[in-house]
C-alpha cells in the first residue's frame, strides 16, 4: 500500500523476518525474537573485523567474509567457516581496550585476542600487510547517526554503517526478484540485503513511504521511525552461499531503484531509528500499526 494525495489511514504490518548480523559484513542469523537496545538489536554489528591499524574491513574488499557464519549460544558466539575449526567467542569477555575506525568514526572498542585474530587471518588471508583482528564495540561509546536525517533524535549505533535498524519488505524482495528473473537471473534471498526487520503487509517497497511503526509488546510500545532510504554498495552482489561476486543485483536495482532523494543512489529498504521500546523484545509474527510519511 502506498500513500495517496489524501491522508491514508494506518496500515497493519506483520514481522515476517528478524535478522541479527553479529560481526559486521559476516553472515547473518535469522532469529525468532530480538531484544531492542539503544544501538538496534542486541548483538547486531557488535563485532567488526579490522586491520592492524584498527580500520574496518568488509565484504567490499574480502568477499569471503560472507562465508563466516556465526551462531549465538547462551554464553558464546560460535563462528564457522569452510575448512576451519569452530571458533568460540565468549559473549561476556573482552580483552585489551583499543580504538578502531568505522568509516569516518574513530571509536572505543575491545580487541578480542590473538586466537580470534589468527582464525580470521587464516581464513581470510593477510590484509594490508598484516593480520586481521576482531574488535567488539565498547557499549560506553556513543556513536550517533547523522542528524541531517534523524533531526533531534539521538540514534546510537554500534558498528552498523550509519543507523541502528534496517527495514525491508517481502513484497519489495518479490518485485526485485521478478525483475531478476525477467533479466535471466536466478532470484536471490533477503540475505543479500541484510535487513534487521522484514515486513509483510506492504506493496512492493512500501517501506519507502512509512513514517513510524508501532508494535505493542508486553513491555510497552516499540516505536520505530523510518529516516533514510538505504543506499546500496556492492555487497548485495556477493553471493552469501559461495562468496562469488557479480553485478546482476546492482544492474537490477539500477533499472528501477535510483532514488532522487539521494542524488540517484540505488536504494533498497529503509534505515530506521528507535523512538521508544528499549529493552523490549520483538518476535516473529508480531503485528504492528504503520503510519505514512507525507513530504
Amino acid at each position: 500500500v502506498s500513500p495517496t494525495s489524501e491522508k491514508a489511514g494506518d496500515i497493519e504490518v506483520r514481522i515476517a523476518g528478524l535478522h541479527v548480523h553479529p560481526i559486521k559484513s559476516c553472515g547473518g542469523i535469522a532469529v525468532p525474537e530480538a531484544l531492542v537496545i539503544e544501538t538496534g538489536f542486541e548483538f547486531d554489528r557488535a563485532w567488526m573485523v579490522v586491520d592492524e591499524a584498527g580500520r574496518l574491513v568488509t565484504q567490499r574488499e574480502l568477499p569471503r567474509m560472507a562465508l563466516i557464519q556465526p551462531t549465538l549460544k547462551h554464553h558464546d558466539m560460535v563462528l564457522r567457516a569452510p575448512g576451519m575449526l569452530a571458533l568460540h567467542i565468549a559473549l561476556d569477555t573482552v580483552e585489551l581496550p583499543v580504538q578502531v575506525t568505522v568509516w569516518n568514526d574513530t571509536v572505543k572498542a575491545y580487541d578480542m585476542g590473538d586466537l580470534a585474530a589468527q582464525w580470521f587471518s587464516d581464513f581470510l588471508g593477510p590484509w594490508r600487510g598484516g593480520k586481521l583482528r576482531l574488535a567488539r564495540f565498547d557499549p560506553e561509546q556513543r556513536r550517533l547517526s547523522d542528524p541531517r536525517w534523524t533531526g533531534p533524535i539521538e540514534a546510537e549505533n554500534a558498528f552498523a554503517d550509519a543507523f541502528p535498524l534496517l527495514v525491508a519488505s517481502t513484497a519489495g524482495l518479490g518485485e526485485f526478484n521478478r525483475r531478476m528473473v525477467a533479466a535471466g537471473h536466478a532470484p536471490v534471498t533477503m540475505q543479500r540485503f541484510r535487513p534487521n526487520i522484514v515486513l509483510d503487509g506492504l506493496d512492493a517497497h512500501g517501506e519507502d513511504h512509512l513514517d513510524e511503526i508501532v508494535f505493542a509488546v508486553p513491555e510497552g510500545p516499540v516505536r520505530i521511525k523510518m529516516v533514510k532510504p538505504c543506499s546500496r554498495c556492492s555487497i548485495p552482489d556477493v553471493d552469501p552461499a559461495t562468496a562469488e561476486t557479480g553485478h546482476a543485483v546492482g544492474d537490477a536495482l539500477a533499472s528501477y531503484r535510483a532514488d532522487a532523494r539521494l542524488d540517484g543512489a540505488l536504494t533498497f529498504g529503509m534505515n530506521a531509528v528507535i523512538l521508544e521500546g528499549i529493552e523490549s523484545t520483538l518476535r516473529l509474527g508480531l503485528t504492528g500499526s504503520a503510519s505514512y510519511r507525507f513530504d
